[in-house]
């Protein structure tokens, strides 16, 4: 086992989900809007996807996604037309959202689970960046690439965790400042509706 690649691999993850990106983009808002405890609800929703990612490319399904381009196409349609209808969702909502009052319902902590893992499932662009990533760090000559490849998955997910938990984290603060503030609410309305939006495009126009 070579320590020296391992430590590449999680140097290399950590840079990755530090830069900015619609996932981090997403986790702020959710934890903004919602708190902190949602935000990271959020966040492990969009990690346990990364499983699914992980056991494709483990075994070569990754590949028949990218020599397949119409069903790449669906799957990605599927995506961002799951991101439109949570933009119709939101947009369908009052404008009078109160970050920190009692008087609107939050969303369950299982609801935002759930989107954060719809959200990564269907964004194929994951299964192929783990295919590119992955094969460069294999770290032993004597384990099987399978369980090498569920071995990286995992010390991605947990880099990635914590990174977007301290995200989530900070944009809960933010809520808890901010939330006397009564006008903010129309605002973060249509930030989320940007967000939804914005990541739908950013799936359906890269290659």
């Amino acid at each position: 086992m070579n320590i020296e690649i391992l430590i590449g691999f999680i140097t290399a993850t950590s840079l990755l989900a530090i830069s900015p990106g619609p996932d981090n983009i997403y986790v702020l808002m959710q934890s903004i809007a919602n708190g902190r405890k949602y935000g990271i609800a959020t966040v492990a929703g969009l990690i346990t996807g990364c499983l699914i990612h992980t056991t494709l490319v483990a075994f070569g399904a990754s590949t028949i996604l990218k020599q397949n381009p119409k069903l790449f196409f669906t799957i990605k349609l599927l995506g961002a037309l799951y991101l439109v209808y949570l933009a119709y969702k939101v947009l369908k909502s009052s404008d009078e959202i109160e970050l920190g009052g009692d008087a609107i319902p939050k969303k369950p902590v299982f609801e935002l689970f759930k989107q954060g893992f719809i959200m990564n499932v269907l964004n194929p662009k994951v299964t192929l960046f783990f295919l590119a990533l992955f094969p460069g760090f294999l770290f032993s000559d004597t384990m099987s690439e399978v369980l090498q490849f569920y071995i990286l998955g995992i010390i991605f997910m947990i880099v990635s965790f914590i990174v977007f938990g301290a995200i989530a984290v900070f944009g809960g603060k933010i809520s808890e400042s901010i939330k006397k503030n009564k006008s903010i609410g129309k605002y973060m309305k249509w930030m989320q509706i940007a967000v939804f939006t914005g990541i739908a495009v950013y799936i359906m126009l890269t290659d």
